[in-house]
């Protein structure tokens, strides 16, 4: 079978942010404890932090970082996690009903983010605390000094500020099981307040508001516009989260969710450009999709963990290849909206629905999706380009909310292509959704002369359900056939069921 993608260097779509791969680390589970932050393990370093963690980090090259939640910093005393550690308060988390140790907080988690190479995207606790905690930690984090919390900071160890740029004004407000939930009305106020606060001190703070905590809820839509209309000239970026799974076993109907989230994230943009035209404004609000990944393998063992534990094993998802697949496919997707989604954070980075696992006391390794998160990640810089793409397509039946299912059209190949000028490269990511058909894809280059074919990575071949463990990493990229170009074009076969990334020098 036969695919061909067409692009031309005047189409463009946009520049990449690359804070687009971003990730999210939250005090659940065995996120930091015993992931990330484990005292006593073999690779540990004078602070407690796993070498061997921090490695796999920096091989997936993540330049921004969401900390500290998720649900729980709805409940957060950030106070909580400064001075001397033997003195910190143990306190019972009620988001994940665990008991929080507190020996990770601002100072090292700072500290752990500038050897990962990460920027930190601080959320605030906008759920049981508000104003004053939030313009507390902005001046314990970034004044830089002589007054109370900038000299504390100082006392504390950290001599220079933090210098910390974005900032979530809490999360999930929109959500019932959110502790300090609210309205929308209650929330776009202190949002909006709390943003004002912020700025009085740092006019260049960038802020993320809450956008709706997933597509279904019933407040949706009319939670972003009414957020919208107290927040839109404070705030720099509208936030959305959704997870996705395989519940169903139904592959084809699986790996075409990528499509879903690509009408999220129009819809979104959408209701953005009606508050922008409401208030006549001539501002862009950018998106911060700033949790994503698949998620659904852990719901049944979760179900019996026993509450009040330290760091136990809480949304541990052992990813397969069909996951990889997706990831992949939302990876792309994501680019194709890079126009507006500035900032993603892939939730979460170490073992709670994460690309990297740990065993405690012993090794660290890479789960199925991280591979095609490290090729996005370590090469998707530059310019998106418009991909025009003919290929054979399936079919799928949609539930909806009202009404019958509906018949979709899925197109065996989701990919896209970025420019990157500085290192004089293009890069092709690809998926083949095909469980039957190896495709002959055909990649035109329009107004670019191409010159070597520096990289063809493939991820294909293995079973649906296999999975990476400690002992078998075998779900892994490797070479794929040697493709063949000419003057502006490149030909390459993507094997059935496929994540694909190819690096062409261009002139």
């Amino acid at each position: 079978m036969k695919a061909k993608m067409t692009v031309n260097k005047t189409f463009k779509i946009s520049e990449v942010d690359k804070r687009i791969y971003g990730s999210f680390v939250e005090h659940m589970g065995r996120c930091v404890y015993t992931g990330i932050y484990e005292p006593g393990h073999p690779t540990a370093d004078a602070q407690g932090f796993r070498g061997d963690v921090l490695k796999l980090v920096k091989e997936l090259n993540v330049p921004f970082i969401r900390y500290p939640g998720g649900n729980f910093v709805s409940g957060y005393n950030w106070e909580d996690g400064i001075g001397p550690v033997a003195q910190r308060p143990k306190r019972l988390d009620l988001a994940w009903k665990t008991v929080e140790s507190n020996e990770v907080g601002v100072h090292e988690f700072m500290n752990w983010a500038k050897m990962a190479g990460a920027e930190v995207n601080m959320a605030v606790n906008l759920g049981t605390r508000g104003l004053d905690a939030a313009r507390d930690l902005l001046e314990y984090c970034n004044h830089p000094g002589g007054s109370y919390w900038s000299d504390l900071r100082k006392k504390n160890g950290a001599e220079q500020p933090f210098g910390i740029k974005t900032w979530c004004l809490g999360n999930e407000m929109d959500g019932p099981w959110q502790m300090g939930h609210r309205t929308a009305h209650e929330y776009g106020r202190l949002a909006q307040e709390t943003a004002k606060i912020m700025k009085m001190m740092d006019s260049s703070l960038e802020m993320v508001v809450c956008g709706s905590s997933n597509h279904k809820m019933p407040t949706y839509a009319s939670w972003e516009a009414e957020v919208l209309e107290h927040t839109y000239h404070d705030v720099d970026y509208l936030s959305l989260h959704c997870y996705y799974g395989n519940q169903d076993n139904d592959l084809p109907g699986y790996l075409a969710q990528s499509l879903e989230m690509d009408e999220f994230i129009k819809s979104v943009a959408a209701i953005c450009d009606y508050v922008k035209a409401k208030k006549r404004s001539r501002k862009t609000m950018y998106l911060s999709f700033d949790e994503w990944n698949v998620w659904y393998h852990s719901n049944a063992r979760d179900a019996k963990n026993e509450p009040w534990q330290y760091a136990p094993p809480i949304l541990e998802d052992d990813y397969n290849f069909e996951d990889a697949l997706l990831v992949g496919c939302l990876l792309i997707t994501l680019l194709k909206n890079s126009d507006r989604v500035k900032i993603a954070c892939m939730a979460q980075l170490c073992n709670v629905i994460a690309p990297i696992m740990t065993a405690k006391g012993g090794p660290a390794w890479r789960q199925t999706i991280f591979w095609p998160y490290a090729h996005a990640a370590n090469n998707g810089h530059g310019t998106v380009l418009t991909p025009i793409i003919e290929c054979p397509t399936y079919e799928i039946k949609q539930k909806q909310h009202h009404g019958p299912d509906i018949v979709k059209e899925i197109p065996f190949i989701e990919a896209v292509a970025v420019h990157n000028a500085d290192k004089g490269e293009m890069v092709v990511f690809a998926v083949n959704r095909s469980q039957e058909h190896e495709l002959d894809f055909s990649m035109e280059f329009q107004g670019y002369g191409l010159a070597d074919i520096l990289e063809f990575k493939q991820l294909s071949g293995h079973d649906i359900k296999k999975t990476n463990t400690a002992d078998d990493g075998s779900v892994a990229p490797s070479d794929g056939l040697a493709p063949t170009k000419d003057d502006n074009s490149v030909n390459a076969k993507l094997a059935p069921l496929s994540w694909n990334m190819l690096r062409v020098a261009v002139r």
